[in-house]
């Protein structure tokens, strides 16, 4: 497959190799067998239902990526001098189209959404050691923030002299007001002692627990109490949720190309919208292209693979092949997985972790109380057995009960949830699969104390 066939299937580019108009489904809609075909390279043997974690990336969009790879391994002078940009920029045209961008300049590639936290973390880092930003002010981020963003904001904000405030949002979450409640009141404890609140940090899916975040909301309740930047960190989000960053008003969003827009990894895209906020952002590898912006600096950081910021187009030619596009699987994929949530819970006794329109493409389902998962480490060694012994992956999540919690017909709280996922490749068995491990283990009498002993 040559790069230069991924503006096929209808829509041609500029000489700058920005796409003309959006891309549009071809007429063929894929079979169920050309989708297992594009997926065949996963293990058969494994019922795959955490596509939330690492992603897919279809045979079509891997051959791409090789060809990439050929094309700088045979001459990488004439690919760095002549093809390298070009290539990109006609990566970022796609996204800038796929999340409503005003200008494709607002639009770098990083390697992943870690990265793209760091970039604006960095920021806010330089803001406070310069004294733009006095010591005490807070950034505000929620506590269900990724692990690793919560570190970056420690490492980057705290150690420059920032309050970190963490919103504790409620799960399991039964509506869009509790968040709301909750995130007002971080905000208000943020601007107290007449501190001002520099930067919120706001998920647009959690990773686990899994919720949809209003970020539009949030975004525009921080507007009205005078919070600086917004940064939505949303590494689930594209081909999950619909995004329009205009929309939302965030100054800064990312989100990973690699998890549910099947790139390879790793990729990711950071929007920085033009404002004052955006000014003066910098890559954390500097290169020569240092001072030249921010997409070109993110576009050479020496010498390394780009394959996977390349292929956007050859992804959008296999998106395409789909009824409705990307905005086709994403509907599919939601319903599908809600489905599927309904199926395990009511096989269980147990409930979804949220609403259904607090879900995307992935769902929280709770697990039978008889499990006896007390602990993060009893969750990951049941995982762990899922994978061993029955052959499922599937992350589980820890809650500790409220008091008073019990399973509607007065077993044991749940205390753990299973965060299922619904990408093209998965079939209804996956799920039946973890529903019988799991009746199984609860038939044996199965308790995570029995885990602990071995």
């Amino acid at each position: 497959m040559d790069p230069d066939d991924c503006c096929k299937n209808g829509d041609s580019a500029d000489a700058n190799g920005q796409p003309a108009k959006r891309q549009r489904p071809t007429p063929t809609t894929i079979t169920a067998a050309e989708i297992a075909e594009e997926f065949s390279h996963h293990d058969p043997s494994v019922a795959r239902i955490n596509n939330g974690s690492f992603g897919s990336c279809p045979k079509s969009v891997l051959a791409a990526q090789l060809e990439w790879q050929h094309r700088f391994l045979r001459q990488p002078d004439d690919f760095y001098f002549n093809q390298l940009q070009p290539g990109l920029l006609r990566s970022r045209s796609f996204v800038k189209e796929l999340i409503n961008a005003a200008d494709v300049d607002e639009v770098s590639l990083v390697d992943n959404a870690t990265t793209a936290a760091a970039i604006v973390l960095q920021h806010v880092s330089w803001a406070f050691a310069e004294g733009i930003f006095c010591r005490g002010d807070a950034v505000v981020m929620l506590h269900y923030a990724y692990g690793a963003v919560k570190k970056s904001i420690h490492a980057y904000v705290a150690r420059a002299g920032g309050h970190v405030i963490e919103v504790h949002l409620p799960f399991p979450v039964s509506s869009v007001q509790e968040i709301v409640r909750e995130f007002r009141k971080a905000l208000e404890l943020g601007k107290a002692n007449g501190r001002r609140v520099r930067l919120a940090v706001i998920d647009h899916v959690t990773s686990m627990p899994s919720v949809v975040i209003p970020v539009k909301v949030l975004t525009s309740i921080c507007r009205e109490e005078g919070v600086d930047q917004v940064f939505v960190d949303a590494a689930h989000a594209i081909g999950n949720v619909e995004i329009d960053v205009q929309d939302i008003g965030a100054d800064f969003y990312t989100s990973n190309l690699h998890k549910w827009f099947f790139s390879p990894p790793s990729v990711a895209f950071l929007y920085t919208k033009k404002c004052s906020a955006s000014s003066g952002l910098h890559h954390p590898v500097v290169s020569h292209e240092y001072g030249n912006g921010l997409p070109l600096e993110s576009g050479w950081i020496g010498t390394r693979d780009y394959s996977s910021q390349l292929v956007v187009p050859s992804v959008m030619n296999f998106v395409n092949r789909f009824e409705g596009g990307i905005e086709g699987i994403r509907r599919r994929n939601h319903e599908k997985v809600v489905e599927m949530g309904n199926i395990l819970a009511e096989a269980w006794g147990t409930h979804l972790g949220s609403p259904p329109d607090m879900c995307c493409s992935m769902a929280m389902v709770g697990l039978p109380g008889s499990l006896g998962i007390s602990s993060e480490k009893d969750a990951l060694e049941l995982r762990s057995l899922l994978r061993d012994e029955f052959r499922v992956e599937v992350p589980i999540y820890y809650q500790r009960p409220k008091d008073g919690e019990v399973v509607e017909d007065g077993n044991s709280a749940v205390t753990g949830y299973v965060r299922i996922s619904h990408q093209v490749y998965n079939v209804k068995d996956d799920y039946l699969r973890l529903r019988d491990a799991v009746h199984k283990l609860v038939h044996d009498g199965f308790n995570c104390t029995m885990l602990q002993s071995k």
